[in-house]
């Protein structure tokens, strides 16, 4: 892949993220200040490559899921630290009061990833998952049709025996679609992060949402929600 192809990967992930519907050549050729046709006919590599496909109903271009993972490992291998902004920094740590009750806090920050990636939350407490913002991942228009509802209603009832029997040991970990030991066919993405806490020295913490993310945000958002529970609960 040359360093274009990458460039325009990562802009479609990007748009597609941000506006929900598949990503055209004549968007991508004022960005990129090229024509039309040159940027179709690199999309035409990076599809013929498996990166993007083209919906039947459109002229434009989506990320699969292999496009998805070239543009997080990107991020993963990037020599810049996932930071995330400081308005969600600042709500993070007003949620984790130091020398509280250990589950309000867990609690508190999974609401707060909630309110700031407006994905499912989820964390775990013990020998249980509590999970939060549910009708934020039925709400996202990806999620209109009842098989697939139906596949991420399987995915989360059997994601606590998963997590606890797979116990995932990177620090940030991150799940894209058909990777997804169930419900592979959900199209979801779980992204989450391994902490200590009371309950256990191997506890998750993260969000469960469409495969169409702001990958960079959340992973920063889930990578430092862990870090601050952590910094929170040993003090």
């Amino acid at each position: 892949m040359t360093e274009r192809q990458k460039a325009i990967l990562h802009s479609i992930v990007e748009q597609y993220a941000e506006v929900a519907s598949p990503v055209g050549s004549n968007l991508l050729a004022k960005a990129f200040g090229v024509s039309s046709a040159t940027i179709r006919a690199e999309m035409a590599e990076l599809e013929r490559l498996g990166f993007i496909v083209q919906p039947h109903t459109s002229a434009g271009r989506v990320p699969t899921d292999k496009g998805y993972r070239f543009y997080v490992n990107f991020i993963s291998e990037s020599q810049e630290p996932l930071l995330p902004s400081a308005r969600s920094e600042r709500a993070l740590a007003a949620r984790t009061t130091p020398g509280g009750l250990p589950e309000r806090i867990i609690r508190n920050t999974v609401d707060t990833l909630v309110e700031l990636t407006h994905n499912l939350g989820l964390a775990t407490i013990g020998n249980q998952l509590y999970m939060s913002g549910l009708s934020n991942l039925f709400g996202q228009p990806e999620f209109i049709h009842p098989s697939q509802v139906q596949e991420v209603a399987r995915l989360l009832d059997n994601l606590e025996p998963w997590l606890r029997e797979a116990a995932p040991n990177e620090a940030l970990s991150v799940y894209i679609g058909a990777e997804n030991p169930i419900g592979r066919n959900s199209g979801c993405s779980l992204i989450i992060s391994k902490f200590r806490s009371p309950f256990s020295d191997r506890s998750f913490i993260g969000v469960l949402g469409p495969t169409r993310q702001s990958y960079k945000d959340v992973m920063s958002l889930v990578e430092r929600a862990g870090k601050t529970l952590e910094e929170s609960m040993y003090v």
